[in-house]
């Protein structure tokens, strides 16, 4: 017996079906999510990419600041102005090495510092037996929302010839202020302690990027060490609020179970805690080492690259070249160095702290093959 069938374009009352295609909703739907983010697109393409395409284009031109740097009476250079901060013998070089030199020590002492120093003031807030959190939260983390052009004044004054420090320490009988005035390194000064005033001959005869091995291992200078102990103490109460975070949102059900196992409290500390805060370890050591590279304001404000251009850093040396010796290519490529310098350490630093085993600790694996009841599955 024949039976009817409805059309496939036809519902069941008979009506013709006119629901819109599935396509053709992802189409729209696609249109309105492009026209929702275009303005944003705009404005990052006007304010953020073409001027980074501009300042690229500078970089390859010997331009001065006269004039406008796109039209043909500017000359073009090519590389020239990068290869005069590696290959070409001449103060250029020099100073971009010096000043390489001194931001790898401020890197080398100030991220580690830091983080380790937030992780610590973390641990301390998030302790469920200290009274008064909200003060200890709010004055650790009171100098990372003061203006730092505020707070490098006020530490400009404290080591001044007439300041709190020179003061403090002519009361132990270290009299004069030329300590902080003195271009040697942290490290020479304490071989100087001990009687090592001259460098051996196999330290000064040579060195990479015109800068001699002794000069490379000079470590930071006084005023150096300064702006260090200063960032250190300003940037600590913002990573501490990250780690604080991260800290509150590790599971006590794994702490617990650890206990039952039989761990202590570093072995809690190092077996469930960092594993399960590692991701706000890796954007904390991030950002420090993004700002470490980019530390521009407390040069500028408390030693503008002196004494003898030992807190001369490739930020401040960018500006400087650009905006006081008018050598605005040569200045757009000191930036662009800087910037493959923090994006080759990001992906290196992103590349050693890869989670390479999906099982964050024992415990974890442990706990996630029982049941809540604490049952063997």
């Amino acid at each position: 017996m024949a039976t009817n069938v409805l059309p496939a374009a036809a519902t069941a009352s008979g009506e013709p079906d006119r629901r819109r295609p599935r396509g053709s909703v992802r189409a729209n739907e696609n249109i309105a999510g492009w026209l929702f983010v275009a303005p944003v697109i705009v404005i990052l393409g006007l304010f953020l990419l073409l001027p980074i395409l501009m300042a690229l284009w500078v970089s390859l031109t010997g331009w001065n600041g006269q004039g406008s740097p796109f039209t043909g009476k500017v000359p073009f250079v090519g590389t020239d102005n990068y290869t005069r901060l590696f290959t070409d013998e001449g103060l250029a070089r020099r100073d971009f090495m010096t000043s390489i030199r001194n931001n790898l020590y401020y890197v080398l002492l100030v991220v580690p510092t830091q983080t380790v120093l937030a992780l610590g003031l973390a641990l301390v807030v998030n302790n469920r037996l200290l009274k008064g959190k909200s003060f200890f939260r709010t004055a650790f983390y009171f100098p990372s929302v003061t203006s730092s052009v505020a707070i490098s004044v006020v530490f400009l004054f404290l080591f001044a010839n007439s300041g709190a420090v020179n003061s403090l320490l002519a009361m132990f009988g270290i009299s004069g202020p030329q300590w902080f005035a003195d271009s040697r390194g942290v490290l020479h000064l304490l071989l100087g302690v001990v009687g090592v005033d001259t460098p051996p001959a196999a330290l000064t005869d040579g060195g990479p990027f015109g800068l001699s091995w002794w000069e490379w291992l000079s470590g930071p200078s006084v005023a150096m060490t300064s702006i260090i102990a200063l960032v250190i103490w300003t940037t600590s109460g913002t990573f501490m609020l990250m780690f604080l975070a991260a800290l509150q949102n590790v599971p006590v059900a794994l702490e617990e179970a650890s206990t039952l196992d039989g761990a202590g409290r570093w072995q809690r500390f190092r077996h469930v805690t960092l594993p399960m805060i590692k991701p706000t370890t890796f954007l904390v050591l991030t950002l420090g080492l993004i700002g470490s590279w980019q530390v521009f304001d407390q040069v500028y404000v408390m030693s503008q690259g002196d004494p003898a251009k030992t807190t001369l850093t490739p930020a401040y040396l960018s500006y400087r070249t650009a905006f006081r010796d008018f050598e605005y290519g040569s200045g757009a490529a000191i930036s662009f160095v800087l910037f493959l310098i923090i994006i080759v350490l990001t992906l290196t630093q992103r590349w050693l702290m890869a989670d390479r085993d999906p099982e964050r600790s024992r415990w974890g694996r442990r706990r996630r093959r029982r049941t809540p009841e604490g049952t063997a599955r």
